[in-house]
């Protein structure tokens, strides 16, 4: 067995420099064009390497696209973890952690969108589609341990309305009608849904204190 530890091989260094390649130049192409107005031809011409040579590290060009957000998500998340943990309150922890992530997928509209759509009705055994849903269990689980500091939601309760919370999300950054919305429209959009539903859950309790 090879040693971890042990220096790579000149096959395994050419091979990470190449995705990292493919991957820096994706990404400049769409942050510039969107997905939309890029091809895999041009990603393979700026990352300086054959059409052939690029299909070997993504078949298509919405695997290209999840190559490169996924690194921005996990970067939100991240994020958002750290910020959440700095504040008390359920809604404004809930709103520090997907304040990020909003940001990452309202970065440019489009290719937010089509990451979205893709990780939902894409193959789900696919790589770079497993990172990203893998990445979406961690958001919604952070969701959940958030919610689950209340007295008043349970686990089980806390984990529902954390797949709530990230359906709302997803529907308020990719839905056409909210296409023109600012980062900060999204997000007061998203409180104001994330209040109605927790009110809802716990009216009738005895105990009632601010969020």
């Amino acid at each position: 067995m090879r040693d971890p530890r042990a220096p790579r091989g000149r096959r395994e260094r050419s091979k990470q420099d190449k995705q990292e390649r493919i991957r820096a130049a994706a990404m400049e192409l769409f942050a510039l064009r969107g997905v939309s107005g890029v091809t895999t031809e041009q990603i393979a011409d700026r990352a300086d390497i054959a059409i052939g040579t690029l299909y070997l590290y993504a078949a298509t060009k919405a695997e290209l696209l999840i190559m490169v957000q996924n690194q921005k998500f996990a970067t939100a998340i991240d994020d958002g973890l750290a910020a959440a943990a700095t504040i008390t309150g359920t809604i404004d922890e809930v709103l520090a952690l997907i304040r990020p992530v909003v940001a990452c997928l309202r970065e440019h509209v489009e290719n937010g969108r089509t990451y979205l759509h893709e990780l939902v009705f894409g193959d789900p055994t696919e790589p770079y589609r497993r990172e990203g849903l893998t990445l979406a269990g961690r958001l919604e689980g952070g969701l959940a341990t958030l919610l689950a500091r209340d007295e008043r939601i349970n686990p089980r309760d806390a984990a529902i309305l954390a797949r709530v919370i990230t359906a709302v999300l997803h529907l308020s950054t990719t839905a056409t009608v909210y296409m023109d919305r600012s980062i900060e429209e999204v997000l007061a959009d998203i409180r104001e849904q994330i209040q109605s539903t927790l009110a809802q859950h716990t009216r009738g309790d005895e105990v009632r204190r601010p969020w």
